[in-house]
Protein backbone atom coordinates (compact mmCIF):
# COMPACT_ATOMS: atom_id res chain seq x y z
CA UNK A 1 0.00 0.00 0.00
CA UNK A 2 1.27 2.98 -1.14
CA UNK A 3 1.38 5.99 1.62
CA UNK A 4 1.62 9.29 -0.17
CA UNK A 5 3.33 12.29 1.72
CA UNK A 6 2.00 15.35 0.74
CA UNK A 7 4.98 18.28 1.32
CA UNK A 8 3.74 21.69 1.97
CA UNK A 9 5.78 24.39 0.93
CA UNK A 10 5.79 27.42 3.65
CA UNK A 11 6.34 30.91 2.67
CA UNK A 12 8.78 33.14 4.62
CA UNK A 13 8.08 34.76 7.36
CA UNK A 14 7.11 38.29 6.89
CA UNK A 15 9.75 39.35 9.38
CA UNK A 16 12.16 37.35 7.41
CA UNK A 17 11.10 38.21 4.12
CA UNK A 18 11.20 42.40 5.49
CA UNK A 19 15.06 41.67 6.88
CA UNK A 20 16.41 40.24 3.23
CA UNK A 21 14.65 43.28 1.94
CA UNK A 22 15.95 45.34 3.83
CA UNK A 23 19.52 44.24 3.51
CA UNK A 24 19.13 43.96 -0.52
CA UNK A 25 17.79 47.71 -0.38
CA UNK A 26 19.83 50.66 -1.05
CA UNK A 27 18.67 52.39 1.88
CA UNK A 28 19.50 49.45 3.76
CA UNK A 29 23.17 49.23 2.55
CA UNK A 30 23.55 52.68 3.20
CA UNK A 31 22.78 52.52 6.38
CA UNK A 32 24.91 49.37 7.15
CA UNK A 33 27.70 51.64 5.73
CA UNK A 34 27.09 54.62 8.43
CA UNK A 35 26.93 51.72 11.49
CA UNK A 36 30.12 50.79 10.02
CA UNK A 37 31.97 54.45 10.53
CA UNK A 38 29.82 54.77 13.46
CA UNK A 39 32.05 55.78 16.74
CA UNK A 40 31.11 54.55 20.03
CA UNK A 41 30.54 57.11 22.44
CA UNK A 42 34.60 56.55 23.87
CA UNK A 43 36.24 56.78 20.37
CA UNK A 44 33.42 60.09 19.69
CA UNK A 45 34.69 61.17 22.71
CA UNK A 46 38.19 60.37 22.23
CA UNK A 47 37.58 62.68 18.61
CA UNK A 48 36.41 65.51 20.27
CA UNK A 49 39.56 65.58 22.45
CA UNK A 50 41.49 65.44 19.33
CA UNK A 51 39.86 68.18 18.19
CA UNK A 52 39.89 70.51 20.85
CA UNK A 53 43.75 70.50 20.45
CA UNK A 54 43.25 73.01 17.78
CA UNK A 55 46.99 73.31 16.53
CA UNK A 56 46.76 68.88 16.08
CA UNK A 57 43.48 69.50 14.26
CA UNK A 58 44.85 71.79 11.85
CA UNK A 59 48.47 69.92 11.59
CA UNK A 60 46.57 66.36 10.64
CA UNK A 61 44.57 68.93 7.57
CA UNK A 62 47.87 70.67 6.48
CA UNK A 63 49.88 67.17 6.61
CA UNK A 64 46.80 65.51 4.89
CA UNK A 65 46.96 68.32 2.58
CA UNK A 66 51.02 68.10 1.69
CA UNK A 67 50.51 63.94 1.60
CA UNK A 68 48.14 64.29 -0.98
CA UNK A 69 50.31 67.22 -2.84
CA UNK A 70 53.23 65.28 -2.80
CA UNK A 71 51.62 61.77 -4.02
CA UNK A 72 50.39 64.07 -7.06
CA UNK A 73 53.89 65.30 -7.73
CA UNK A 74 53.84 63.70 -11.43
CA UNK A 75 51.06 65.71 -11.99
CA UNK A 76 52.50 68.83 -10.73
CA UNK A 77 56.22 68.54 -11.64
CA UNK A 78 57.43 67.05 -14.61
CA UNK A 79 58.79 67.10 -18.01
CA UNK A 80 56.54 66.08 -20.07
CA UNK A 81 52.78 67.49 -21.08
CA UNK A 82 49.98 65.63 -18.82
CA UNK A 83 47.60 65.52 -22.05
CA UNK A 84 48.39 66.34 -25.39
CA UNK A 85 47.09 66.08 -28.80
CA UNK A 86 48.76 65.81 -32.45
CA UNK A 87 47.07 65.26 -35.83
CA UNK A 88 44.21 64.58 -33.98
CA UNK A 89 45.38 61.12 -31.56
CA UNK A 90 45.40 62.04 -28.27
CA UNK A 91 48.38 61.33 -26.62
CA UNK A 92 49.27 60.54 -22.63
CA UNK A 93 53.16 61.14 -22.05
CA UNK A 94 52.97 61.27 -18.40
CA UNK A 95 51.81 57.73 -18.30
CA UNK A 96 53.39 56.10 -21.96
CA UNK A 97 56.66 56.51 -24.05
CA UNK A 98 56.12 57.74 -27.38
CA UNK A 99 59.13 57.14 -29.98
CA UNK A 100 59.97 59.96 -31.78
CA UNK A 101 59.41 58.50 -35.08
CA UNK A 102 55.86 59.53 -33.97
CA UNK A 103 56.50 63.32 -34.91
CA UNK A 104 59.24 62.47 -37.35
CA UNK A 105 61.93 62.42 -35.32
CA UNK A 106 64.64 59.51 -34.77
CA UNK A 107 65.28 59.47 -30.79
CA UNK A 108 64.08 56.61 -28.79
CA UNK A 109 61.37 58.06 -27.01
CA UNK A 110 59.88 62.26 -27.32
CA UNK A 111 62.28 64.87 -25.44
CA UNK A 112 58.95 67.20 -25.08
CA UNK A 113 61.25 70.50 -23.87
CA UNK A 114 63.45 70.15 -26.65
CA UNK A 115 62.58 72.96 -29.53
CA UNK A 116 61.96 70.16 -32.62
CA UNK A 117 59.10 68.59 -30.21
CA UNK A 118 57.37 71.45 -29.35
CA UNK A 119 57.32 72.96 -31.98
CA UNK A 120 56.19 69.81 -34.32
CA UNK A 121 52.91 69.38 -31.61
CA UNK A 122 52.11 72.68 -30.99
CA UNK A 123 51.71 72.96 -34.83
CA UNK A 124 49.66 70.19 -35.30
CA UNK A 125 48.26 69.80 -31.98
CA UNK A 126 48.42 71.40 -27.92
CA UNK A 127 50.05 70.09 -25.20
CA UNK A 128 48.78 70.96 -21.43
CA UNK A 129 51.64 71.24 -18.77
CA UNK A 130 51.97 70.66 -15.41
CA UNK A 131 52.07 74.02 -13.74
CA UNK A 132 56.23 72.92 -13.18
CA UNK A 133 57.76 71.78 -16.46
CA UNK A 134 60.91 69.74 -14.27
CA UNK A 135 60.76 66.39 -13.06
CA UNK A 136 63.58 66.13 -10.44
CA UNK A 137 65.98 65.17 -12.62
CA UNK A 138 65.76 67.53 -14.85
CA UNK A 139 68.80 70.01 -16.06
CA UNK A 140 67.29 73.45 -17.16
CA UNK A 141 69.61 73.82 -20.03
CA UNK A 142 68.15 76.97 -21.15
CA UNK A 143 69.13 78.97 -17.92
CA UNK A 144 70.82 81.93 -19.45
CA UNK A 145 73.59 82.15 -16.79
CA UNK A 146 73.17 85.65 -14.32
CA UNK A 147 75.57 88.40 -14.57
CA UNK A 148 77.44 89.65 -11.60
CA UNK A 149 78.52 93.08 -11.02
CA UNK A 150 81.83 92.77 -11.55
CA UNK A 151 80.35 91.16 -15.22
CA UNK A 152 80.94 87.23 -14.62
CA UNK A 153 78.95 84.75 -15.54
CA UNK A 154 77.67 81.86 -13.17
CA UNK A 155 76.12 79.29 -13.71
CA UNK A 156 74.57 76.77 -11.17
CA UNK A 157 73.61 76.51 -8.89
CA UNK A 158 71.29 79.51 -9.66
CA UNK A 159 68.81 82.09 -7.35
CA UNK A 160 65.03 81.65 -7.43
CA UNK A 161 63.31 82.99 -9.75
CA UNK A 162 61.71 86.23 -8.42
CA UNK A 163 65.35 87.04 -6.78
CA UNK A 164 67.48 87.17 -9.99
CA UNK A 165 68.80 90.53 -10.59
CA UNK A 166 67.79 89.98 -14.15
CA UNK A 167 70.76 90.85 -15.92
CA UNK A 168 71.72 87.56 -17.98
CA UNK A 169 75.13 86.91 -19.52
CA UNK A 170 72.62 84.86 -22.84
CA UNK A 171 70.10 87.78 -22.92
CA UNK A 172 71.29 88.35 -26.68
CA UNK A 173 69.67 84.47 -26.75
CA UNK A 174 66.23 85.42 -27.65
CA UNK A 175 64.72 82.16 -28.03
CA UNK A 176 66.80 80.67 -24.95
CA UNK A 177 65.12 83.46 -22.93
CA UNK A 178 61.54 83.25 -23.86
CA UNK A 179 61.90 79.60 -23.12
CA UNK A 180 63.90 80.44 -20.26
CA UNK A 181 60.66 83.03 -18.78
CA UNK A 182 57.55 80.83 -20.16
CA UNK A 183 55.60 80.36 -16.86
CA UNK A 184 56.15 76.69 -16.01
CA UNK A 185 59.52 76.77 -17.01
CA UNK A 186 60.33 79.71 -13.89
CA UNK A 187 62.73 77.71 -11.05
CA UNK A 188 60.92 79.77 -8.09
CA UNK A 189 62.68 77.83 -5.88
CA UNK A 190 66.09 78.02 -7.80
CA UNK A 191 67.98 75.51 -9.04
CA UNK A 192 70.99 73.38 -7.31
CA UNK A 193 74.14 72.73 -8.23
CA UNK A 194 73.82 70.38 -11.05
CA UNK A 195 70.90 72.57 -12.51
CA UNK A 196 68.00 70.78 -11.29
CA UNK A 197 64.66 72.58 -10.27
CA UNK A 198 64.83 72.63 -6.59
CA UNK A 199 60.70 72.90 -6.16
CA UNK A 200 60.09 70.18 -8.12
CA UNK A 201 63.07 67.78 -5.94
CA UNK A 202 61.38 69.09 -2.80
CA UNK A 203 58.02 68.05 -3.92
CA UNK A 204 59.30 64.49 -4.85
CA UNK A 205 61.73 64.21 -1.51
CA UNK A 206 58.24 65.37 0.49
CA UNK A 207 56.99 61.41 -1.20
CA UNK A 208 59.93 59.88 -0.38
CA UNK A 209 60.22 60.83 2.93
CA UNK A 210 56.39 60.52 3.57
CA UNK A 211 56.17 57.03 2.12
CA UNK A 212 59.32 55.51 3.44
CA UNK A 213 58.29 56.97 7.13
CA UNK A 214 55.08 55.27 6.72
CA UNK A 215 55.79 51.91 5.47
CA UNK A 216 58.82 51.88 8.13
CA UNK A 217 56.28 53.37 11.13
CA UNK A 218 53.88 50.62 9.66
CA UNK A 219 55.89 47.07 9.42
CA UNK A 220 58.11 48.27 12.20
CA UNK A 221 54.43 48.46 14.84
CA UNK A 222 53.11 44.93 13.14
CA UNK A 223 56.15 43.26 14.20
CA UNK A 224 57.10 45.07 17.68
CA UNK A 225 53.52 44.60 18.61
CA UNK A 226 52.71 41.01 17.59
CA UNK A 227 56.60 40.34 19.86
CA UNK A 228 55.42 42.44 22.89
CA UNK A 229 52.41 41.04 22.97
CA UNK A 230 53.67 37.47 22.83
CA UNK A 231 56.42 38.20 25.62
CA UNK A 232 53.58 40.11 27.65
CA UNK A 233 50.81 37.60 27.41
CA UNK A 234 53.18 34.27 27.96
CA UNK A 235 55.70 35.83 30.38
CA UNK A 236 58.24 33.25 32.11
CA UNK A 237 61.04 31.52 30.30
CA UNK A 238 59.66 32.94 26.88
CA UNK A 239 59.50 36.60 28.18
CA UNK A 240 63.02 36.34 29.68
CA UNK A 241 64.73 34.56 26.52
CA UNK A 242 63.13 37.58 24.54
CA UNK A 243 64.17 40.64 27.10
CA UNK A 244 68.14 39.16 26.47
CA UNK A 245 67.65 38.62 22.81
CA UNK A 246 66.17 42.17 22.57
CA UNK A 247 68.83 44.19 24.75
CA UNK A 248 71.65 42.29 22.23
CA UNK A 249 70.13 43.50 19.33
CA UNK A 250 69.55 47.09 20.57
CA UNK A 251 72.63 47.34 21.35
CA UNK A 252 74.08 46.59 17.82
CA UNK A 253 74.99 49.52 16.29
CA UNK A 254 72.90 49.91 13.47
CA UNK A 255 75.06 52.70 11.47
CA UNK A 256 78.22 50.54 11.37
CA UNK A 257 75.94 47.73 9.84
CA UNK A 258 74.46 50.09 7.45
CA UNK A 259 77.53 51.14 6.09
CA UNK A 260 78.79 47.74 5.73
CA UNK A 261 75.93 46.92 3.76
CA UNK A 262 75.80 49.90 1.74
CA UNK A 263 79.84 48.67 0.72
CA UNK A 264 78.35 45.28 -0.78
CA UNK A 265 74.83 46.22 -1.91
CA UNK A 266 73.70 48.85 -4.30
CA UNK A 267 71.45 51.40 -1.69
CA UNK A 268 67.87 51.23 -2.51
CA UNK A 269 64.59 52.79 -1.02
CA UNK A 270 63.76 48.96 -0.51
CA UNK A 271 67.21 48.32 0.67
CA UNK A 272 67.61 50.91 3.30
CA UNK A 273 63.99 50.23 4.29
CA UNK A 274 64.90 46.57 5.33
CA UNK A 275 68.01 47.88 7.28
CA UNK A 276 66.09 50.29 9.19
CA UNK A 277 63.28 47.84 9.78
CA UNK A 278 65.93 45.36 11.28
CA UNK A 279 66.41 48.21 13.97
CA UNK A 280 63.04 49.90 13.82
CA UNK A 281 61.05 47.34 15.38
CA UNK A 282 62.37 47.52 19.09
CA UNK A 283 61.16 50.39 20.19
CA UNK A 284 57.01 49.47 20.72
CA UNK A 285 58.01 46.20 22.16
CA UNK A 286 58.52 47.19 25.83
CA UNK A 287 54.85 49.26 25.53
CA UNK A 288 52.91 46.30 24.53
CA UNK A 289 55.04 43.93 26.54
CA UNK A 290 53.98 46.14 29.86
CA UNK A 291 50.07 46.27 28.50
CA UNK A 292 49.82 42.72 28.54
CA UNK A 293 51.76 41.80 31.73
CA UNK A 294 49.37 44.40 33.40
CA UNK A 295 46.11 43.29 31.50
CA UNK A 296 46.73 39.17 31.26
CA UNK A 297 45.86 38.74 34.55
CA UNK A 298 42.38 40.70 34.88
CA UNK A 299 39.29 38.67 35.52
CA UNK A 300 37.85 38.57 31.71
CA UNK A 301 41.22 37.47 30.66
CA UNK A 302 40.98 34.38 33.64
CA UNK A 303 37.51 33.64 32.23
CA UNK A 304 38.47 33.34 28.63
CA UNK A 305 40.54 31.03 29.14
CA UNK A 306 38.07 28.97 31.72
CA UNK A 307 35.85 28.94 28.78
CA UNK A 308 38.38 27.49 26.29
CA UNK A 309 38.77 30.43 24.80
CA UNK A 310 42.16 30.13 22.36
CA UNK A 311 45.26 32.40 23.45
CA UNK A 312 45.53 33.59 20.47
CA UNK A 313 41.20 35.19 20.10
CA UNK A 314 42.64 36.52 23.75
CA UNK A 315 45.72 38.37 22.68
CA UNK A 316 44.26 40.00 19.74
CA UNK A 317 40.92 40.62 20.48
CA UNK A 318 40.59 41.19 24.07
CA UNK A 319 44.32 42.54 25.43
CA UNK A 320 45.31 44.01 22.15
CA UNK A 321 42.34 46.60 21.68
CA UNK A 322 43.05 47.96 25.56
CA UNK A 323 47.22 48.02 24.52
CA UNK A 324 46.36 50.06 21.29
CA UNK A 325 45.71 52.99 23.33
CA UNK A 326 49.42 53.11 24.65
CA UNK A 327 50.75 52.09 21.28
CA UNK A 328 48.85 54.65 18.88
CA UNK A 329 50.12 57.29 21.36
CA UNK A 330 54.02 56.81 20.18
CA UNK A 331 52.91 56.13 16.34
CA UNK A 332 53.45 60.07 14.78
CA UNK A 333 56.96 60.00 16.91
CA UNK A 334 57.81 56.88 15.32
CA UNK A 335 56.56 58.17 12.02
CA UNK A 336 59.06 61.88 12.84
CA UNK A 337 61.87 59.23 13.81
CA UNK A 338 61.81 57.33 10.69
CA UNK A 339 62.37 60.87 8.35
CA UNK A 340 64.62 62.25 10.62
CA UNK A 341 66.43 58.66 9.90
CA UNK A 342 66.42 59.16 6.58
CA UNK A 343 67.23 62.95 6.14
CA UNK A 344 70.32 62.28 8.74
CA UNK A 345 71.44 59.18 6.20
CA UNK A 346 71.01 61.09 2.95
CA UNK A 347 72.95 63.58 4.41
CA UNK A 348 75.56 61.25 5.53
CA UNK A 349 75.82 60.37 1.60
CA UNK A 350 74.23 56.67 3.49
CA UNK A 351 71.11 56.68 1.76
CA UNK A 352 69.35 56.79 -0.92
CA UNK A 353 71.34 56.28 -5.03
CA UNK A 354 72.99 59.65 -5.76
CA UNK A 355 70.27 61.60 -7.78
CA UNK A 356 66.92 60.86 -5.60
CA UNK A 357 65.22 63.12 -4.57
CA UNK A 358 65.81 63.65 -1.01
CA UNK A 359 65.60 66.68 1.57
CA UNK A 360 68.70 65.81 3.43
CA UNK A 361 70.51 65.04 -0.16
CA UNK A 362 69.33 68.63 -0.39
CA UNK A 363 70.53 69.73 3.28
CA UNK A 364 73.81 68.44 2.00
CA UNK A 365 74.19 70.52 -1.15
CA UNK A 366 73.19 73.48 0.94
CA UNK A 367 76.21 72.92 3.40
CA UNK A 368 78.53 72.58 0.05
CA UNK A 369 77.42 75.76 -1.38
CA UNK A 370 77.42 78.20 1.00
CA UNK A 371 77.14 80.92 -1.30
CA UNK A 372 73.52 79.62 -2.62
CA UNK A 373 71.81 80.04 0.73
CA UNK A 374 68.45 79.31 -0.62
CA UNK A 375 69.44 75.74 -0.90
CA UNK A 376 69.60 75.25 2.81
CA UNK A 377 66.66 77.43 3.97
CA UNK A 378 64.56 75.26 1.63
CA UNK A 379 65.73 72.10 2.53
CA UNK A 380 65.55 73.50 6.41
CA UNK A 381 61.99 75.25 6.39
CA UNK A 382 60.63 71.67 4.42
CA UNK A 383 62.15 69.45 7.05
CA UNK A 384 61.24 71.76 9.94
CA UNK A 385 57.54 71.63 8.76
CA UNK A 386 56.70 68.08 8.36
CA UNK A 387 58.37 67.27 11.64
CA UNK A 388 56.37 69.74 13.70
CA UNK A 389 53.45 69.01 11.63
CA UNK A 390 54.01 65.23 12.85
CA UNK A 391 54.86 66.11 16.62
CA UNK A 392 51.91 68.53 16.93
CA UNK A 393 49.64 65.67 15.45
CA UNK A 394 51.49 63.53 18.28
CA UNK A 395 50.50 65.94 21.06
CA UNK A 396 46.84 66.01 20.37
CA UNK A 397 46.63 62.14 19.98
CA UNK A 398 48.34 61.71 23.03
CA UNK A 399 46.04 64.35 24.76
CA UNK A 400 42.64 62.70 23.07
CA UNK A 401 43.80 59.10 24.40
CA UNK A 402 44.79 60.29 27.96
CA UNK A 403 41.74 58.91 30.05
CA UNK A 404 41.83 61.73 32.95
CA UNK A 405 40.12 63.36 29.76
CA UNK A 406 38.50 60.60 28.10
CA UNK A 407 36.76 59.02 31.72
CA UNK A 408 35.90 63.02 33.42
Amino acid sequence: MAVEVETESRAPAPAAVGRTAAAVHPSGIAAGIRRFFELTPINRRRWNNFKANRRGYWSLWIFGILFVVSMLANVIANDRPILASYKGELLFPILFDYPEEKIGGFLATIDYREEFAREEINQHGWMIWPPIRYSYETVNNNYPNRRTEGGECLGFPSPPYWLSSGVYCDADDAAKMAQYQALGNRNWLGTDDQGRDVAARVLYGLRVSILFGLILTGLASVIGIAAGAVQGYFGGLIDLIAQRILEIWSSMPYLYILIIISSVLIPGFWTLLGIMLLFSWTSLVGVVRAEFLRGRNFEYITAARALGVSDATIMFKHLLPNAMVATLTFLPFQLTAAITALTALDFLGLGLPPGSPSLGELLRQGKDNLQAPWLALTAFFSIALLLSLLVFVGEAVRDALDPRKTFR
